[in-house]
C-alpha cells in the first residue's frame, strides 16, 4: 500500500479515475499499470454501483457497462491483487456507503490493504457521519478524503480541519462530468483549507482540458479528471489503452507547467 501522501511529493499532482470494469475487468488491469507509467500521480478507481449519485451521466453508463459485463466487488479485490505490485503510484477507491456496508466495512477495510488500496472518496457520507467508517479505515491503513464543495461553506474549514490523504475540493455544482467553464471561485476554497491544515488540496469535476488543468494547478496541488478520461474508454472500448495514456501524458504536462 502505497501512501497517499507520495502523489504530491514531487510537485503538483494529477489525479484520474477510471470506472473499475469498464468495458471489462481485463481492461481495467491493463490501464493502471499504464495510466501510472503514462504520468497518472494517483488513479481513482470507482466502484461499479447501481446507484452512483454524485456521478453525470457519463459515469453513470460506465457503471452500467461494467455492472453488464459481470464487474463485482469481490471480483474487483481479486484484480486489484494482482495489478497492484506492477504500480508504483497509490490507489484510491470511489464508492457509496451501500457498497461497503453491504460487503461489510471490517471485511471491505481489510481487503482494500490486501489490494493496495490507499483511501476512499465516499460522495454519500455526511461529514457528521464519518465515524461510521473511521475506525475501522485507521486500523487497516485506509485513509478517509474529505470532499469540500461550493456549497459547504462555513463548513469547509470544520471538514478540511479534520482530513486525511488530500481534500477533495468540488469546483462546481451537480454531478460529474465534463464543462465548458468552472466558475466558481476556487482560489477562495483552496485557501479556507489551506489555512487550516497542511494536508494537500486537489481541485475534481468538470476538468477536461489541458488549459483547465493548469489552471487549477496554479491554484492547488494537485487535478482530479474522471468524465474525460471514462468518455475515452467509452469511445475506444478495448482499443482505449494508447489514447487514455495519451490524453494523460498531455494533462499531466498542463498540470506541471503551472
Amino acid at each position: 500500500m502505497i501512501k497517499i501522501a507520495e502523489a504530491f511529493s514531487h510537485g503538483k499532482a494529477f489525479i484520474a479515475f477510471i470506472t473499475a470494469g469498464d468495458p471489462s475487468l481485463e481492461l481495467t488491469e491493463q490501464l493502471i499499470p499504464a495510466m501510472a507509467q503514462a504520468g497518472a500521480d494517483l488513479i481513482e478507481i470507482g466502484l461499479p454501483f447501481s446507484d452512483p449519485v454524485a456521478e453525470g451521466i457519463v459515469i453513470q453508463d460506465a457503471n452500467e457497462r461494467a455492472l453488464k459485463s459481470g464487474c463485482t466487488t469481490d471480483r474487483v479485490f481479486e484484480m486489484l491483487e494482482r495489478v497492484s505490485p506492477r504500480v508504483n503510484v497509490p490507489l484510491v477507491f470511489l464508492t457509496y456507503l451501500n457498497p461497503i456496508m453491504s460487503y461489510g466495512k471490517e471485511k471491505f477495510m481489510s481487503r482494500c490493504k490486501k489490494c493496495g488500496i490507499s483511501g476512499l472518496i465516499v460522495p454519500d457520507m455526511p461529514f457528521e457521519e464519518k465515524e461510521e467508517l473511521k475506525s475501522v479505515c485507521k486500523k487497516y491503513g485506509v485513509e478517509i478524503i474529505s470532499m469540500v464543495a461550493p456549497t459547504s461553506q462555513k463548513r469547509i474549514a470544520v471538514i478540511a480541519k479534520e482530513s486525511e490523504g488530500f481534500v477533495y475540493c468540488v469546483s462546481s455544482m451537480g454531478v460529474t462530468g465534463v464543462r465548458s467553464e468552472i466558475t466558481e471561485d476556487i482560489g477562495a476554497m483552496v485557501n479556507t483549507v489551506k489555512s487550516v491544515t497542511d494536508v494537500p488540496v486537489a481541485v475534481g469535476f468538470g476538468i477536461s482540458a489541458p488549459e483547465q488543468a493548469k489552471n487549477m494547478a496554479d491554484l492547488a496541488d494537485g487535478v482530479i479528471v474522471g468524465s474525460a478520461i471514462v468518455r475515452i474508454v467509452e469511445q475506444h472500448g478495448k482499443a482505449c489503452v494508447k489514447p487514455v495514456c495519451e490524453y494523460i501524458r498531455q494533462m499531466k504536462e498542463a498540470v506541471t507547467r503551472s
